[in-house]
């Protein structure tokens, strides 16, 4: 039985399967729409969620399963004080597969400890979101066509966005991205992950303030929101809130193919004016994270 608690936890073979399957899966949704009747997936959501809560039951559903669980901790018994270890020994009897998003970093790994099912990490803390970085390259090898020879500009916050963490550690096993770091000094990208990520894999990078002298380099913009549940100070989210906003003025500096990336949802980074603009693909990248888990959950039950 394996689990995904990390992007790393596929190698790179499996992780090009992974994406070869999803596209096979998107192009021939009915070849699929049998394939789990009878499993079910429990969605342990002990934080708010829209897309990802809803594209893991989306991707069951389309694949002919159930999806049972919760949407925040106040609907589970962590409200009486149950643990994550119980609460998966428990869910272990009741469904096939589990995906878990958690604000602790770590507990989908703990789950995994206890579990008798495999483990989706499906978020946990400022850590890893591995099934969002999934959907980010196939997104990007769907509509750039390749994984190699960019340059990419992550914008935002960096010091607490685990999808920004997640798809770094994951791009840096391709070959000639290099990586431009936009963000205030108050939330840029750890030492850590420019020390044992970027620098520790011979990647070439950045670090920049200003997203217009960016712009003109970049072949993917992937913008953030500044994330008010990861400040303890109410105050510094409200001074760093509105530093960048993606609008077409600026646009009108930036390749005429870049492709703009959101993890969602947004707050005001990005102008909905920019909506209308074709290099916007962010909820095209929505879109495809449904068939990406798909392919994930067929390879963790070992149907694929």
């Amino acid at each position: 039985m394996r689990h995904l608690i990390s992007p790393l936890d596929f190698s790179v073979e499996e992780t090009n399967d992974i994406l070869s399957l999803a596209h096979d899966i998107y192009t021939n949704p009915s070849d699929y729409s049998d394939l789990c009747r009878g499993k079910k997936i429990a969605t342990l959501f002990y934080e708010p969620s829209t897309r990802t809560r809803l594209s893991f039951e989306a991707a069951m559903m389309n694949m002919g399963g159930n999806a049972l669980g919760f949407s925040s901790a106040k609907d589970s018994s962590v409200s009486k004080g149950e643990t994550v270890a119980d609460t998966i020994r428990i869910v272990s009897s009741y469904a096939d597969i589990c995906a878990m998003r958690h604000p602790k970093e770590g507990a989908p790994y703990v789950a995994s400890r206890y579990s008798r099912i495999p483990i989706i990490n499906a978020g946990d803390g400022g850590h890893n979101h591995p099934t969002q970085t999934f959907a980010d390259i196939f997104t990007i090898k769907e509509l750039k066509g390749q994984l190699a020879d960019m340059t990419i500009g992550f914008c935002g916050d960096l010091k607490f966005g685990r999808t920004v963490h997640s798809l770094i550690n994951e791009l840096v096993r391709y070959t000639g991205f290099h990586f431009v770091l936009i963000s205030p000094d108050e939330l840029k990208l750890p030492d850590y992950v420019k020390n044992e990520v970027l620098e520790r894999n011979h990647c070439t990078y950045t670090e920049t303030r200003s997203l217009e002298e960016a712009l003109p380099d970049l072949d993917i913009l992937y913008m953030t929101r500044v994330q008010q549940e990861r400040f303890f100070n109410e105050a510094d989210y409200i001074r760093l809130r509105d530093t960048y906003i993606l609008d077409e003025g600026k646009l009108a500096k930036a390749k005429k193919d870049l492709l703009i990336l959101h993890p969602l949802p947004r707050v005001n980074e990005i102008a909905p004016e920019v909506d209308d603009d074709p290099r916007a693909q962010y909820f095209t990248q929505a879109k495809l994270a449904v068939y990406v888990r798909q392919a994930i959950i067929l390879k963790l039950l070992g149907m694929r």
